[in-house]
């Protein structure tokens, strides 16, 4: 077994603190990661305070947007040698087998997805520990390749925040003459800007918060739009093609596909505590959709990292210590980051 160090929640609504636990020994197909980045998720405080009401297991350690150094593969392993630099996403295994991962979709898996922390391992049964940790064991198949064109603490957040908003960008057809809206100006809306940007979209940020106007800019967005003034959604009423919603906090969802143009999609990446609701006429009167989507599969998250090293980017961070982990919990509630935490483990390490 593999000694790890990592910081984990030991019972719900509970401050994260040290905790040592065994990794797994590598089998054949399988990839020892020595992470030296990990970013901080929205969903890693909804999951450690139990908010979303899932059948959650304690120690839980967080963390799926994890890069590191490959440090051993196992005696079978192709893709991957000692010395590589290497990611691990929201996943770390599915079925292999349903329709959804036989096309690459295993984000759709209609059998069991091990998530990368609160899942149960195939291997040992035992619970998944995710990237808030030294390291991590991981098979081939469902670790990433990350390129040396990328920062490695940038490319953390890409694992979650930047294929959370590429893959539904890429399938509601993002593109040159296409308008596009991005809902929030976060974790998430921030590589949703960069993204729709570099696919050629005419992008527009909406947000109830003027003082943002000058990031998005900065972050290569056309338009900026107060949503905050009412005026805003009269201006832009049939305007979009398609609006990337990342806000996680309840809001009227109404208002928001009066937006949309005949066919438009309002399509869902943050994910509120408490159900949405919303008028039907909005979605009658023009024939227009309300959606959602979850993060992206192996192949569509490798071609995400390939993207964005190819055009440069990667996300905007604040890299912290292990030990701010918590304080990170309380200024994310505040919006008080621009725009992801990334925590060094060499913070751990020491």
């Amino acid at each position: 077994m593999l000694s790890a160090k990592a910081y984990a929640a030991h019972k719900a609504k509970e401050a994260l603190k040290p905790f040592t636990f065994d990794r797994r020994d590598p089998g054949p197909y399988d990839v020892v990661i020595d992470i030296l980045f990990c970013g901080v998720c929205h969903s890693d405080l909804h999951q450690v305070r139990d908010e979303w009401g899932f059948d959650n297991a304690y120690p839980m350690v967080p963390g799926h947007e994890i890069v590191g150094r490959v440090e051993a593969v196992g005696s079978s392993v192709k893709k991957f040698k000692a010395g590589d630099m290497a990611g691990v996403g929201v996943l770390v295994d599915t079925c292999r087998t349903c329709g959804s991962c036989q096309e690459g979709l295993e984000q759709y898996c209609e059998g069991v997805i091990i998530w990368t922390y609160g899942g149960v391992e195939k291997q040992t049964g035992k619970p998944t520990y995710g990237g808030y940790s030294t390291k991590i064991v991981v098979d081939e198949n469902y670790t990433l390749k990350i390129s040396p064109k990328l920062k490695p603490q940038e490319a953390a957040p890409l694992l979650c925040a930047g294929i959370t908003t590429y893959s539904p960008l890429k399938h509601w057809g993002a593109g040159p003459g296409k308008k596009v809206g991005i809902l929030g100006l976060g974790g998430l809306g921030h590589m949703g800007v960069k993204l729709a940007a570099a696919l050629g979209t005419e992008v527009t940020v909406l947000s109830s918060s003027s003082k943002k106007k000058e990031d998005a800019q900065r972050l290569w967005a056309h338009k900026f739009a107060d949503m905050s003034d009412p005026k805003s959604f009269q201006e832009y009423a049939g305007y979009f093609h398609l609006i990337i919603d990342t806000v996680s906090a309840q809001h009227d969802f109404t208002k928001y596909m009066d937006l949309l143009k005949r066919d438009g999609t309002l399509v869902l990446v943050g994910l509120p505590a408490t159900p949405p609701s919303i008028v039907p006429f909005a979605l009658t009167g023009r024939r227009r959709a309300i959606a959602g989507s979850q993060v992206g599969g192996i192949k569509e998250t490798q071609e995400m990292l390939d993207f964005c090293a190819e055009k440069g980017f990667g996300a905007d961070v604040e890299v912290i210590p292990m030990g701010k982990v918590n304080e990170a919990f309380e200024r994310m509630l505040k919006n008080d980051v621009r725009y992801r935490f990334v925590i060094d483990m060499a913070s751990l390490k020491g």
